[in-house]
């Protein structure tokens, strides 16, 4: 990014490669083209330096590097998770469950099981976003094989109660999976703590690559692989790995493990909530989507009464953000994420999320408040 590129608030779409990542990656894009399945010295090189990034992301999660399966990103390992255990344990049942805020990389492989003759729950949310665990318990049936609830929603930042949600499945041997794309790298996710069986990470989303991503598998577990072919990744996901992409998304955990958990979370979380600060205190009326406090430390989603989320932001080329998930964002529909949390369809549509990044100063968050109220006001705000 240059000093001329506007303020960059859209890190839930993706974030910039951290200086270490591009560093470390660039031997794997420049020098080192081995196959990780090669016996010779260049595969030798690429397997050692796959089974190192294997145990970077395996610290950051506190689980075991037999038990990270790398992908081609988080939509690919949200996919391998739910076909995988619907195919792998369809003579226990057909049954999943879902909550209704999920990515569409976990919406869409559930309607594609529905398809299949699969039965799909979709839970409620509460007005913050969140899923009541009892809810989850409720929905249980004798032929319910896995419960996918996100980790940390991708609009609001709201953060589900997942442990609470895994001992109720685990009382009932019903496995459960989380999409964790947003909130790897930036809370801590370890997999021992919440107790689930499967756990979506992304490269792009904590200052790694795009394209890669993994899969945390609980050891023992059955899982059906989506791609077949040789016995790459432990035999979960044929296809030689992408050595570069996986080099720096191992890179981008050790620095979230040592590091970034330390002081990126504080620090982004002073300025979100300046930002707030400053908006609310410019536009009366401005309200916040999303739990206030189980959140992530950089997601900012805030409705304007009286104009539209895309207006403001068309309106103010001095700020990179958006109105919901880069995915399946659609200016003349509202947000499905806040309409399952029960808001009116004018504060959908008014709605904006600001997702900060490391690369967030102080300097850009003034500026970038200032920017947004006088495009606020530019499109017909009125307190």
């Amino acid at each position: 990014m240059t000093r001329n590129d506007p303020i960059y608030l859209d890190a839930n779409a993706t974030t910039p490669l951290h200086p270490t990542v591009v560093e470390v990656m660039r031997p794997w894009v420049s020098e080192e083209f081995g196959n990780p399945s090669s016996s010779h010295p260049a595969g030798r090189r690429a397997a050692q330096a796959v089974n190192n990034a294997r145990g970077q992301v395996a610290a950051l999660l506190n689980a075991r590097p037999e038990e990270i399966v790398f992908t081609g990103g988080g939509s690919e390992a949200n996919n391998l998770a739910l076909k995988g255990v619907a195919w792998g344990r369809r003579e226990r049942g057909r049954h999943l469950i879902i909550s209704g805020v999920e990515h569409p990389a976990v919406r869409e492989p559930s309607r594609f099981l529905e398809r299949e003759g699969w039965a799909v729950s979709v839970l409620p949310v509460d007005g913050c976003g969140r899923v009541d665990p009892q809810d989850v318990a409720d929905a249980l049936r004798p032929d319910t094989v896995l419960v996918s609830v996100m980790h940390a929603n991708n609009e609001t930042g709201s953060l589900n109660p997942l442990a609470e949600v895994a001992t109720l499945c685990r009382e009932r041997g019903v496995l459960v999976h989380t999409d964790a794309a947003q909130s790897v790298g930036k809370i801590p996710v370890n997999t021992e703590g919440l107790e689930v069986d499967l756990v979506t990470l992304a490269g792009h989303k904590l200052h790694g690559p795009k394209g890669v991503g993994a899969l945390y598998v609980r050891d023992g577990l059955e899982l059906e692989p989506l791609i077949h072919g040789a016995g790459h990744e432990q035999g979960r996901r044929a296809g030689t790995e992408n050595v570069a992409g996986v080099v720096g998304l191992g890179a981008a955990c050790r620095w979230a493990h040592t590091e970034g958990l330390v002081t990126y979370a504080e620090a982004v979380r002073e300025r979100r909530d300046r930002i707030h600060e400053l908006l609310a205190a410019a536009l009366p009326g401005l309200a916040l989507n999303g739990h206030p406090e189980e959140r992530l430390p950089n997601t900012l989603n805030v409705s304007i009464p009286g104009v539209l989320g895309r207006e403001v932001l068309a309106a103010c080329p001095e700020v990179a953000a958006s109105t919901g998930s880069a995915c399946h964002e659609d200016a003349d529909y509202p947000s499905e994420v806040l309409m399952a949390m029960g808001l009116s369809k004018d504060r959908a549509l008014g709605s904006m999320r600001l997702s900060l990044s490391l690369l967030t100063g102080d300097e850009d968050v003034e500026r970038a408040a200032a920017a947004l109220a006088a495009a606020a006001r530019s499109v017909g705000f009125q307190p």
